[in-house]
């Protein structure tokens, strides 16, 4: 169905780190608290923003990546995951435009190269410690750097009194940019971080309420509410039709075979999309915790294993030995795993040491750097995901490594690097994350292979044990 894309805006900075989080989480806290109802997203791949997002907009935080899912599904995908909202508010990634090093600028997937997919109007979040009349100087560049681009206002950050508030003021009128929002110094939210980021919502719990609740109160004692919804309103009415996950997945199998998801606070680097294709595809899709749950679902026909951060709760992982051996018995009788990331470690005999499921041949442990960025790789064997010789458009983000990096049939190859990943059987396991919006294709080659598991004659096969 082809409908208009709803009021909208983009929220950016100049550069990373200067408070676009806060603000945007703000925002859609704020608003919502009011009776707006506000659809979430996230430019780039990041999977811990939008957890926020969800807790403060009271509906999924989805990612829109322009360089994993192409431009003519994007702004269908904003128009699905805003479905009965009001109003759209889309955080940046890094600077403004900031995006895939190397890629023309209608293609590197950046803040702006997403807002004029959207035609959104851009919000930009400066940080204004150290900073008077120059800021003028700043936001001029922002605003004529790329004429397609429609900067709308200011939200000044870390403002350090009113006689700084009036400086700054007085210069952003001299570029006739309006100021949105002041937000004062304050003590920095408290969300902590780690080595890839903030810790994410799911493993922050009630801290993570909190940390929202302030971010939203913050926005709304010294951001002009009114004024943002109005800017969001100027946004012209964009046709676009809502992406449907029941076309994009294709053929539903039959049976509806059980998929377990791996979730939990070790795993939570997943789209919302991929259930939802998932789901349309035929599956009865239920969620599976690691760390708690001793078996799998009865009848489980196909494991997804997400990213997350397993290496901050190996221990957790470790003790609940009785769902490891399920796991490994149901990779040992062939069933269908698809496991990124934080899968792939949980895949492992060890992670740091504490046993793991042992169904890889190899070690996890931290590692010096991280590995981090976009990559164009191609597949190196048949598995349930992928056919040998296709090429995917992935992104890779970690600090762990694997011993070896490859099985004796790995996943996939790209660049100058020697493969990596691992295919046996009906398991594929790597680094590399893709957006199942961005390749529905492989979900449902993958829903094929898990239908064909769930509808064999004997039911052991069915919970992927061999038969007794």
């Amino acid at each position: 169905m082809t409908a208009a894309l709803p009021p909208r805006l983009v929220v950016a900075a100049p550069s990373s780190g200067s408070g676009k989080t806060t603000v945007a989480t703000g925002l859609l806290g704020a608003l919502a608290a009011r009776g707006t109802a506000v659809a979430p997203f996230k430019v780039g791949p990041d999977y811990v923003d939008p957890g926020y997002h969800a807790l403060a907009a009271g509906r999924p935080g989805r990612n829109l990546d322009a360089v994993l899912v192409d431009a003519a599904t994007l702004p269908g995908l904003v128009a699905h995951g805003s479905r009965g909202a009001e109003l759209a508010v889309v955080e940046g990634v890094m600077g403004l435009f900031d995006g895939r090093i190397g890629a023309p600028a209608d293609a590197d997937g950046s803040t702006a190269h997403v807002a004029r997919m959207l035609d959104a109007p851009v919000v930009l979040v400066v940080d204004a410690r150290g900073q008077s009349r120059s800021i003028a100087a700043l936001l001029a560049g922002f605003r004529d750097f790329d004429p397609r681009l429609r900067l709308g206002g200011v939200i000044l950050n870390r403002v350090g009194s009113n006689r700084h508030e009036e400086i700054l003021r007085a210069a952003c009128a001299e570029v006739a940019l309006p100021v949105l929002g002041v937000l004062p110094r304050h003590a920095e939210l408290a969300v902590p971080s780690r080595h890839l980021g903030l810790v994410t919502a799911a493993e922050h719990g009630a801290a993570a309420r909190s940390a929202v609740d302030a971010m939203a109160g913050l926005v709304a004692d010294h951001v002009d509410l009114d004024a943002v919804a109005a800017l969001a309103r100027s946004a012209p009415p964009t046709p676009a039709s809502a992406w449907d996950p029941r076309a994009a997945v294709g053929a539903v199998v039959p049976g509806e075979p059980v998929v377990a998801v791996a979730g939990g606070a070790a795993f939570t680097f997943g789209y919302p999309e991929h259930v939802e294709l998932l789901a349309a595809g035929g599956a009865q899709v239920v969620t599976v915790d690691p760390a708690h749950d001793t078996a799998l679902p009865d009848g489980t026909a196909g494991l997804v294993l997400p990213g997350g951060f397993p290496e901050e709760h190996a221990a957790a992982l470790s003790a609940n030995a009785a769902l490891r051996e399920d796991v490994r018995a149901f990779a040992a009788a062939g069933g269908p795993v698809h496991a990124e990331c934080g899968g792939l470690l949980y895949l492992a005999r060890s992670l740091d040491g504490a046993p793991m499921c042992g169904v890889l041949d190899a070690d996890a442990a931290m590692g010096p750097r991280l590995a981090l960025g976009y990559r164009t790789a191609t597949a190196c064997a048949d598995s349930p995901l992928a056919a040998a010789g296709e090429t995917v458009t992935g992104h890779e983000f970690h600090r762990t490594v694997t011993t070896p990096r490859a099985g004796s049939s790995p996943a996939w190859r790209w660049g100058g690097a020697e493969p990596e990943g691992f295919v046996a059987g009906g398991v594929h396991a790597s680094y590399l994350h893709t957006h199942p919006a961005g390749r529905p294709d492989g979900v449902a080659r993958w829903l094929r292979h898990v239908s064909d598991l769930g509808r064999r004659d004997d039911p052991d096969h069915s919970r992927g044990r061999r038969p007794s």
